[in-house]
């Protein structure tokens, strides 16, 4: 998720120009909740308050479920409370710093070295357990805004190591100390050979034993799917299955099982971690009415990997309503300004969908998306051929692509990215192979289809990795439907494998390889892969006749 942090950087540039408040605003700021469902974690501080020592866990547990507006707001209420809190104060100051999705604010730096400066200075009266946490994030900060933190930022690591040192037995500890090492190199834990690096083998090996010891310790669980997902999904299944299940108020911390159950094929896991996230979340801003980072960038998330986990198990009604909700949370001039291109990717999700399900006549009753937002409109022009071309009309089809030729070669389009890891001209040069592919498909001329659609393969394994995919209808479903068509069923039979190894348990691949399998005469291979998809499609609302529409 380096794509969230460059987004949450470009939305926080928006923020300057006035769009939102930002977590450390200086406006009024109301009284902080005591929000329902935010688990039983404890971490006693020295404090006459008992309801400041309320604020404080329940800001703790919002900073591990990476809401750190609402964190913020907790602490400083916890402040409010007890104005001697030293860790309170602390805490304030921990959540207005950097994390793996955001680097810091520079607006929030007069604030957070204000507060641990107050820690400081209140720390005289403090356990040693608290003055060892207070005096290592007095390493984080200085009073004045910095373009490059990396060198504070690895002298906090280094410090909070040396506290975990010091405190064997704290939990806590040692999850901020493996935060504070994956700040230091955020969504860059693997070689390319898929190792962890040296430094995010500390992290997992942490926060493993933290599980070991602890094993509902809810910022340990989050921190751990994120160190994995990537290369090695399956050693955090048993930490997703418990995450589920320890805040059930945190919305983000509800969500976080889907990143590993989409990875492992649990697609209709996925789907119900995601409306129960979102269900949280609509909860949530309704009495809180939050602003900034957590309603722009994290809810529109859970309704994008509901639909993404709602196609891959054939649901299309509940694919079409996430796609619905998602565009809907698109603000129409946000999606406009530099750096926000990911929202106009949010914004052409129900094109996918009407895509993948194959809905040809919606597609074509679709308006075009206005003339400047050309990413939307190429795929307006993408669904459009594929629709033409399935009802027969090869000749507007043709037309479409020439329209699609031109958008997805635009140099102005290059600066248009999703997450900062994928450009939509990425996006649109497979949208082009696909179409072409399936054009001459249509034609008859299955080499050259074939051609084709193995080159939008080779372009959609380059793309940069992200979840949901960004491009999320995957190539090979297309790829073994032409191999399967032009009868080289061996060779369907391998991608459809390889699809399978990438997206485990789909449906839709399962549903081909069947049929490459019965081809070829392969009857108790086939039938033991009809049984899996039967599995897979349970929850599926289209039959198919093929492994794309």
């Amino acid at each position: 998720m380096k794509r969230l942090q460059i987004f949450i950087l470009s939305f926080l540039f928006t923020v300057s120009l006035g769009w939102f408040t930002s977590i450390s605003s200086k406006a009024i700021q109301p009284t902080a909740p005591l929000l329902t469902g935010m688990g039983t974690h404890h971490h006693t501080i020295k404090t006459k308050s008992p309801l400041a020592q309320r604020y404080f866990d329940q800001g703790l547990v919002l900073a591990y479920g990476f809401n750190h507006a609402e964190a913020a707001r907790s602490f400083r209420q916890a402040i409010k409370l007890d104005p001697n809190c030293a860790m309170c104060n602390w805490g304030l100051a921990y959540v207005l710093g950097p994390n793996i999705n955001a680097k810091m604010e520079d607006d929030a730096v007069p604030e957070s070295y204000a507060a641990i400066k107050r820690a400081v200075k209140l720390s005289g009266n403090s356990t040693k357990s608290e003055q060892a946490y207070i005096n290592a994030l007095a390493k984080r900060y200085t009073d004045k805004p910095l373009e490059d933190r990396s060198q504070l930022d690895l002298a906090y690591a280094e410090a909070m190591k040396q506290v975990t040192q010091q405190l064997p037995n704290d939990l806590d500890a040692a999850t901020i100390y493996a935060e504070a090492l994956m700040d230091t190199m955020p969504w860059d834990y693997w070689t390319q050979e898929g190792e962890p690096k040296p430094e995010a083998q500390k992290v997992i090996d942490t926060l493993e034993s933290i599980m070991e010891q602890s094993p509902d310790h809810p910022g340990a669980n989050h921190l751990y799917i994120h160190a994995v997902e990537a290369v090695k999904p399956q050693q955090a299944i048993s930490a997703a299955d418990r995450l589920g299940k320890l805040v059930p108020g945190s919305g983000h911390l509800v969500h976080m099982p889907s990143h590993i159950y989409i990875r492992v094929g649990r697609y209709h896991d996925a789907a119900v971690a995601n409306q129960k996230a979102i269900a949280v979340d609509n909860n949530y801003i309704t009495q809180c009415h939050a602003q900034g980072v957590y309603p722009l960038a994290y809810m529109p998330h859970n309704h994008h990997f509901l639909w993404f986990a709602a196609t891959m198990e054939g649901n299309r009604k509940l694919a079409t309503e996430a796609a619905k909700n998602v565009a809907a949370m698109v603000d129409p001039q946000m999606m406009r300004e530099p750096g926000m291109g990911t929202l106009q990717h949010f914004s052409v999700v129900p094109f996918f969908t009407m895509i993948r399900f194959g809905q040809w006549d919606k597609i074509l009753a679709t308006r075009q998306p206005e003339a400047d937002l050309k990413y939307p409109t190429g795929v307006w022009h993408y669904a459009r051929g594929l629709a033409f071309n399935a009802q027969g009309e090869i000749v507007k089809a043709q037309q479409e692509l020439e329209a699609l030729d031109l958008l997805a070669d635009d140099p102005e389009l290059e600066k248009v990215t999703i997450w900062d890891l994928n450009t939509t001209p990425d996006i649109l040069r497979i949208a082009d192979e696909v179409l072409t592919g399936e054009i001459a498909a249509q034609e008859g001329k299955n080499l050259r289809a074939i051609a084709h659609l193995r080159q939008a393969v080779n372009l959609e394994d380059a793309l940069n990795y992200n979840e949901p995919a960004d491009w999320s209808i995957p190539v090979r479903q297309y790829l073994g439907a032409a191999l399967l068509k032009a009868k080289h069923y061996d060779a369907a039979e391998k991608v459809y494998r390889e699809d399978l190894a990438i997206y485990p348990d789909n449906g839709w691949s399962l549903y081909g390889l069947s049929e490459s399998l019965q081809a070829q005469n392969k009857n108790v291979e086939a039938k033991d892969v009809q049984q899996k998809f039967a599995l897979a499609w349970q929850y599926a609302d289209v039959q198919l006749t093929a492994s794309k529409f």
